[in-house]
C-alpha cells in the first residue's frame, strides 16, 4: 500500500526533472542560436550599410564587442515568429489624463526645476539670449526626462539598438539610430565607455536617440566635446537647440489656462483649427487668472486644447506647444512641461480646472469605439485606443448631431453606441 501511494509521486517528481532538464537544456540553446544570427546579421547585414556610412571595421568591432542581444527588452519578434499585439496594450485601462500630473511628480519637477534656477542661473540666462527658449521650459524638460540628471541609465547603447534594430517591430527606426550610433563613435563625439542608454536606446541627459544627437546636441561649455552624459550647459543647451531647431517661436509662451463658455463647442479642438488669440477672447474664451491674454498674443493664432474634453481644464496654447510635442509626441507630456515651467518661473501651483472621474475603459474599447467612428466618416487619427484631439472633437461632433450635449471625451455610453 505504501509503494503505491510513492510510485505517483515518484513518477511526478521524475516528470517534472525531465521538464526542468529540458528547460534548462533548450534555454540556452535557443539563446546561442539567437546569439548565432545575431552576429551573422551584424557582419553580413549591418556591417555593408555602416561602412557606406563612413564607419571604420576598427569602429564597428568596438561598439559590437561582447554585445549580444538582450532578450529581456520589449516589443521584441523572434526570428520566424509575426509580430504581436501584446494583450496588455489592448486591454490596460485608460484613466484619467489628471492621472499624468500627479502633484507628487509634477511637484518634484517644479520644486527640483526652481532649486535649479538659481544654481545654473548665468548659463541658463546665456542659453536664452542665444536660442531664445525659456530657462523654465528647459529645466522642466531635463527634470522631466531624467530627473536633472539623477536617474540611472544602465543600459549598453549598442546593445539596446543592436538588439532592436535585429528583432524589434520597429526595425528600420533602430537601424537607423545604430547606424547614427556608429557614426558618433566614428567621428570621435562620444568613447564607447560613455555609451549608455535608456531600454528604448535614449542618451544621456536629454534622453536624445542618436539620431537627434547628430542633428541637435551642442558644445555650451566650450571645452571642444558635446557631452549630454555629465556636463550640464551642454545638456541645457541641446534641450534648447532641439527644441528651436523644431520651430520654437522666440517671444511667444506655450500657452494659457482658459475657460471656455457652453457656446463654443469642445470640437473645435486642435492644431489645423486655429484663431488668432484675439478671436478665440472674442468668442467668450478667458484666462482662468482673469488677466487679459498678452497683447503680443493678440494678433497671433491660437489653439484650443481640451485634453478630457469638458470634463478637464481647457487651454489656448501657440505653436511652441506643438514644438513641445515634438520631444514626446503626446499632448499630456506638452501639458506637462508648460505647466511645469510656469510653475518653476513662479506661476500658479495646480490647474485651476478639475480633472472629471472620466476613464475606467480598456484601451480595446476605445479603439472599438474609435473604428465605429470611421465607419461613419470621421478622421479619428487611427483607431490606436488613445483619444487624442482628433478622436476628442470628433466624439463631440457626433454627439452634437445625435442631440446630445457635446463632452468631446469618449465614455461607455458612447462606446456602446458605436460598437
Amino acid at each position: 500500500m505504501t509503494s503505491s501511494l510513492r510510485c505517483p509521486r515518484t513518477i511526478i517528481a521524475a516528470v517534472a526533472a525531465l521538464i526542468l532538464t529540458l528547460i534548462g537544456s533548450t534555454f540556452p540553446a535557443f539563446a546561442a542560436r539567437i546569439d548565432d544570427q545575431f552576429r551573422a546579421w551584424l557582419e553580413q547585414d549591418l556591417w555593408p550599410e555602416a561602412q557606406a556610412s563612413g564607419v571604420s571595421k576598427p569602429t564597428f568591432d568596438a561598439a559590437f564587442a561582447g554585445v549580444k542581444p538582450n532578450l529581456d527588452l520589449p516589443d521584441l519578434v523572434m526570428p520566424g515568429e509575426k509580430p504581436k499585439t501584446p494583450k496588455k496594450q489592448l486591454q490596460a485601462e485608460f484613466g484619467s489624463p489628471g492621472n499624468y500630473f500627479a502633484e507628487k511628480t509634477i511637484g518634484a519637477v517644479s520644486s527640483g526645476g526652481r532649486a535649479r534656477a538659481g544654481k545654473h542661473g548665468k548659463t541658463l540666462a546665456a542659453i536664452e539670449k542665444r536660442y531664445g527658449v525659456p530657462g523654465g521650459v528647459v529645466l522642466a524638460i531635463w527634470g522631466r526626462e531624467s530627473g536633472f540628471g539623477a536617474a540611472k541609465i544602465p543600459h549598453d547603447a549598442f546593445e539596446v539598438l543592436g538588439t532592436k534594430a535585429f528583432l524589434a517591430t520597429r526595425k528600420d527606426m533602430f537601424r537607423t539610430e545604430v547606424l547614427a550610433a556608429l557614426v558618433m563613435l566614428e567621428r570621435g563625439l562620444v568613447t564607447r565607455k560613455a555609451m549608455k542608454s535608456s531600454w528604448a536606446g535614449a542618451l544621456g541627459q536629454p534622453q536624445f536617440l542618436p539620431t537627434s544627437f547628430l542633428k541637435h546636441a551642442v558644445d555650451f561649455d566650450g571645452d571642444g566635446v558635446i557631452d549630454i552624459w555629465s556636463s550640464t550647459p551642454d545638456t541645457l543647451a541641446s534641450i534648447a537647440n532641439y527644441l528651436v531647431d523644431y520651430g520654437w517661436v522666440k517671444g511667444r509662451d506655450w500657452g494659457f489656462e482658459v475657460t471656455v463658455p457652453d457656446s463654443v463647442s469642445c470640437a473645435l479642438e486642435g492644431p489645423d483649427r486655429g484663431k488668432k488669440i484675439a478671436e478665440w477672447a472674442a468668442l467668450g474664451i478667458e484666462r482662468v487668472s482673469g488677466k487679459p491674454f498678452p497683447k503680443s498674443e493678440l494678433k497671433a493664432e491660437g489653439f484650443l486644447l481640451m485634453p478630457a474634453g469638458r470634463s478637464g481644464p481647457a487651454f489656448v496654447v501657440t505653436p511652441n506647444f506643438y514644438v513641445l510635442k515634438e520631444y514626446n509626441e503626446s499632448d499630456l507630456y506638452a501639458l506637462f512641461i508648460g505647466h511645469g515651467a510656469d510653475r518653476i518661473a513662479g506661476g500658479d501651483g495646480r490647474f485651476a480646472g478639475t480633472w472629471g472621474k472620466v476613464g475606467g475603459l480598456y484601451r480595446s474599447d476605445i479603439a472599438a469605439m474609435q473604428r465605429g467612428l470611421e465607419k461613419v466618416g470621421y478622421d479619428v487619427g487611427g483607431a490606436d485606443g488613445l483619444p487624442g484631439f482628433k478622436t476628442r472633437r470628433s466624439i463631440g461632433d457626433w454627439q452634437a448631431k445625435n442631440g446630445q450635449t457635446p463632452t468631446c471625451f469618449p465614455d461607455a455610453g458612447i462606446v456602446k453606441a458605436l460598437r
